[in-house]
């Protein structure tokens, strides 16, 4: 069961991966960064005035460091929709040692100073208060567009020229992560009764005083998935840092948990989700519970706190995948296709078996009407390039959920591969912000 659940992870990552790999190979860079300078080049070396009047040089500035180049214009609106991107890339990377350089293309001291004070940006700022066409330095890196970044090693080399602040950020995560997951608190391995056998868990919970009590929150994967992923370990272990714990857990038929994947359905899901609460809900030290889902996850996450509407502090949905439903009836899942009214013991869906059960089910499945129930704080995460579920599916969530909070994340796929750095730290942080 195992090697067919692994299998089964590795073709729908593989599916997922595709996808993704698909949109980033016509992203923004394939039309505006083409002349921006190579990885692997020698930075071009310039001298410019800064904010203050201060000359400065690039090599001295950078010697011995990793430096970002950020190349923007007050005038530019895409530069002033990155901003926030910017400084939120200062704030967690300068502190590992990465030199920021804004290099702008104002052509009026006084509006780009006003900029400056504006965005309240810290780091270095230099312009040569030229028009890009006509700037030395926009020739030299070859910027035909702004905002443009490009991210140079310690010894001045070309790491990553880009136009997509999202795509920067990813690279400086990869960059500067560690090369072993770091310990965070404590974890402890379980297995809980689940619909259809064990449940494989895993709670990481921070270093509690006798009687302490911390929120906590559960963690339910997508079709196919399993608790273990970069994503769920940047969330885990954000929260421990923050006093909360979390539980991560396999549904029936995925990962380590028993049962079969062609008995898997999301009413069962719904029924493992139930258990791991009851679970969670009997510990001391819990003060209140959260939960979290990403695709079928976050239909099971939204489905379950509909069903106890009182019980949980906090929702996000990320990618949740209402889809499902439509997916079955027009008879396609995963890119499979069948017929959903022929009554098949299950669909082979790229080597693993579907239950006809699952679609049954699905059918006719209250997601929406279920979730209603709850009315308490959730945040609804999606991407615009999700190909798996389209984004409308997400925006229905809050459109239902009054009061809750929805970030639409341009451009982004069904595993938010563009930057799940950043998806997991909107998750992550709102958790924090809602459950301390």
């Amino acid at each position: 069961m195992k090697k067919n659940v692994l299998l089964m992870a590795v073709l729908i990552a593989f599916c997922l991966t595709s996808q993704a790999q698909g949109i980033q190979q016509r992203d923004d860079d394939s039309k505006y960064a083409t002349e921006l300078v190579k990885v692997g080049e020698q930075a071009p070396d310039f001298k410019m005035k800064t904010a203050e009047g201060k000359t400065v040089k690039l090599s001295k500035l950078a010697k011995g460091c990793w430096t970002l180049l950020d190349f923007w214009a007050s005038w530019c609106p895409d530069c002033r929709k990155d901003m926030p991107s910017v400084k939120r890339m200062y704030a967690d990377f300068a502190p590992k040692g990465v030199q920021f350089v804004g290099v702008s293309f104002d052509t009026d001291a006084e509006v780009w100073k006003k900029a400056i004070a504006q965005y309240d940006l810290k780091y270095t700022q230099v312009s040569e208060l030229k028009k890009m066409r006509e700037s030395v330095v926009a020739q030299a890196y070859g910027v035909k567009w702004i905002p443009s970044m490009v991210l140079l090693n310690p010894e001045g080399k070309v790491v990553m020229s880009t136009v997509l602040a999202d795509k920067m950020e990813r690279t400086l995560y990869q960059t500067f992560a560690p090369k072993e997951r770091p310990v965070i608190g404590t974890t402890e391995e379980l297995s809980i009764d689940g619909s259809l056998g064990k449940l494989a868990a895993v709670i990481q919970k921070p270093s509690l005083a006798q009687g302490q009590q911390c929120p906590m929150v559960m963690l339910c994967h997508g079709f196919g998935g399993s608790k273990e992923g970069l994503m769920f370990d940047l969330i885990a272990d954000s929260l421990c840092a923050h006093g909360i714990a979390s539980i991560r857990f396999d549904f029936n038929g995925h990962g380590k948990s028993e049962g079969e994947f062609v008995n898997m359905t999301v009413p069962n899901e719904i029924e493992d989700a139930k258990k791991v609460y009851e679970y969670v809900r009997d510990l001391r030290y819990v003060s209140k519970v959260g939960i979290l889902g990403h695709s079928q996850g976050g239909v099971v996450a939204s489905m379950t706190a509909g069903d106890f509407p009182e019980d949980f502090a906090a929702v996000v949905l990320m990618a949740p995948a209402a889809v499902l439903r439509d997916d079955a009836i027009r008879g396609s899942t995963m890119g499979k296709t069948y017929d959903p009214y022929d009554d098949m013991e299950y669909v082979d869906l790229w080597g693993k078996k579907l239950g006809r059960d699952y679609i049954k089910t699905a059918f006719r499945l209250p997601i929406y009407e279920t979730a209603a129930h709850y009315h308490g704080p959730a945040l609804i995460i999606h991407g615009t390039a999700d190909r798996v579920v389209p984004y409308t599916y997400g925006l229905r969530y809050h459109q239902m959920w009054k009061g809750s909070e929805y970030e639409e994340l341009e451009k982004f796929d069904h595993g938010f591969s563009q930057n799940v750095w950043r998806a997991s730290r909107l998750a992550s942080d709102f958790l924090i912000k809602t459950l301390k």
